[in-house]
């Protein structure tokens, strides 16, 4: 019989996503998903409830470590077993004392990550996709907004575990009240009638953006409080730690 130890690693998770093509890679800007369904990181794991882009604790540093030790050594390795590698790849990373170590990679963006990455794309996103299916990646200028998002995650009650649907939504912005800073991402909701309802326990992203994480953060919230359902659970500490970092 063989036993397997794995080392635990107590540090901070983050995200760096990218693009290959098989061999040029261009990294996204690092965000930082919460997991846990109770402020301060408390309670049961959940599939996410929130995330924030531009990380703080992914500096240029980091990510240019992040892109030598991990992201090309990646693509390079499949490449020379004869399976290169064209898509998204993402490297869920925990930070320990400054050095990322990887728990896992996969061929996907990552969920609520993807919220708050892909908003602050420039670049036309189908550009993107078609310079990694030609191989001309390296040809191709990826521009970034430069502005911050925060996605707050709103929940049924009782997720991860047992909840109930079908509760009316109440308070979901119009064509007329809509915010251009702001995105409502319908991921667990039905239509019933003229109402929408709940339909899963993760029911819907509220992305804020803004020029700053105390900005978009802002922008998340004040379309969060404005919605409502029975049982309506959420963070109300989305990106609180990356605002004490940048303070720090």
């Amino acid at each position: 019989q063989q036993v397997w130890v794995e080392q635990f690693r107590d540090g901070e998770e983050l995200t760096i996503t990218a693009v290959t093509d098989g061999k040029t890679i261009v990294p996204m800007p690092p965000a930082e998903e919460r997991e846990r369904v109770g402020d301060r990181d408390t309670g049961l794991n959940t599939g996410g409830m929130g995330a924030y882009c531009p990380a703080p604790l992914g500096t240029i540093a980091l990510r240019d470590q992040v892109f030598r030790e991990v992201l090309q050594p990646m693509v390079d390795a499949m490449a020379r077993v004869g399976s290169p590698f064209q898509g998204v790849l993402y490297a869920g990373l925990m930070i320990v004392s400054g050095i990322p170590y990887v728990l896992e990679f996969n061929a996907r963006m990552g969920d609520p990550e993807t919220q708050v990455v892909l908003p602050l794309l420039k670049t036309d996103l189908l550009d993107v996709i078609e310079a990694v299916i030609d191989h001309r990646l390296e040809q191709l200028s990826v521009e970034w907004s430069g502005e911050a998002a925060v996605c707050v995650v709103m929940t049924s009650g009782g997720y991860p575990g047992a909840y109930q649907q079908g509760k009316v939504i109440t308070g979901l912005p119009t064509t007329s009240t809509a915010s251009s800073s702001s995105v409502v991402f319908h991921a667990g909701t039905a239509q019933r009638d003229k109402d929408i309802v709940t339909a899963g326990g993760r029911v819907l992203g509220v992305l804020g953006l803004g020029s700053t994480l105390s900005d978009a953060r802002r922008e998340a919230y004040q379309v969060v409080n404005t919605i409502s359902f029975e049982g309506c659970h959420f963070r109300t500490d989305i990106a609180h730690r990356a605002l004490r970092m940048s303070c720090g």
